[in-house]
């Protein structure tokens, strides 16, 4: 028996949730579970069709088997959902897009980084010595690009490069409100609430808190929403969704951050904010590393993306 404790914000159809949770149950097999009385919502039988939220509770009387969780032959990254979608890659590093809602890294079957170690695994390219490292991180919710060194002489080139800022990272995302100025590079100082799991933004120094920098430009509007480009100056946790919350303008979808009356009504289910854009420096001294100088790569445009230049969203 399996008993998962609903995690989200807004209501969704008992199938389609299970279905995010389960890939191997398809309409046919959830059907006849409902059936055979082995799906229990709340103690109770009900619709597929009935909307779910945070604080319900379901039951699934299924084999692990049927529900797709038996385990797979081999190493444990196997399990992973999907091999990782590899934007770029050489003899030393990958740089891979990571899709909103998977953790980076962790004691969950479905990683980033279990999807890359699946990938090189399944074509036999796996590196030796525990590589490929993660060298920076993104947030479960958002999407977007990652760099992984698959050898030590990466990973410090890399570790380097992002601890000196080097590497220019810029991001998409869609706020509810327009900021004013539509460009600026705003300043302050960040404080971390460890217990609560959130930040926050303050506009002076004070014990414990770190500087933090990010610079924006919208690009379109479209009703209340904003579309913006984000480039991360200093980059600290949820630097973006707290810094453009403290000037009134949170990232649509943001659970921690954001409007949560206009996350409901938009049917967001992650934070509108993807990691769209690495720049490497346009001269770099190490000669083994010389040929990424001035390369830039880009995630595929996210969703709201088009939905914010035509309207469709607002």
């Amino acid at each position: 028996m399996q008993e998962l404790n609903v995690k989200s914000l807004l209501p969704v159809r008992l199938d389609k949730y299970l279905m995010q949770q389960f890939p191997a149950l398809g309409p046919g097999r959830l059907n006849k579970a409902l059936r055979e009385n082995n799906i229990k919502l709340n103690g109770k039988k009900q619709p597929l069709s009935t909307r779910v939220q945070n604080g319900d509770t379901i039951r699934l009387f299924l084999t692990d088997e049927q529900l797709g969780l038996a385990a797979p032959a081999g190493p444990a990254f196997l399990a992973a959902r999907a091999p990782a979608d590899i934007i770029y890659e050489n003899d030393d590093l990958l740089i891979v897009n990571k899709p909103a809602g998977i953790p980076v890294e962790g004691e969950a079957a479905d990683t980033l980084h279990a999807r890359v170690l699946r990938r090189l695994y399944e074509e036999g390219r796996l590196p030796g010595g525990g590589f490929p490292h993660l060298c920076h991180r993104l947030d479960t919710g958002t999407s977007g690009l990652l760099l992984l060194a698959k050898n030590a002489e990466a990973e410090t080139f890399l570790l380097d490069a992002i601890k000196k800022r080097l590497i220019r990272k810029s991001y998409l995302c869609v706020t509810f409100g327009r900021p004013q100025p539509p460009a600026a590079t705003l300043t302050g100082y960040l404080r971390k609430d460890a217990e609560k799991g959130v930040v926050q933004v303050l506009s002076a120094p004070q014990p414990g808190a770190k500087e933090i920098i990010t610079a924006y430009k919208t690009l379109a509007v479209s009703g209340r929403l904003a579309l913006l480009q984000v480039e991360l100056v200093t980059g600290r946790t949820h630097q973006i969704r707290a810094h453009l919350a403290s000037i009134g303008c949170p990232i649509l979808g943001d659970s921690k951050y954001g409007h949560n009356a206009a996350n409901r009504e938009l049917k967001l289910k992650y934070q509108a904010l993807c990691a769209w854009e690495l720049a490497f420096p346009k001269t770099i001294a190490d000669e083994r590393f010389a040929g990424l100088a001035g390369k830039v790569f880009h995630a595929p445009r996210p969703w709201y993306y088009a939905q914010v230049l035509d309207g469709t969203l607002r």
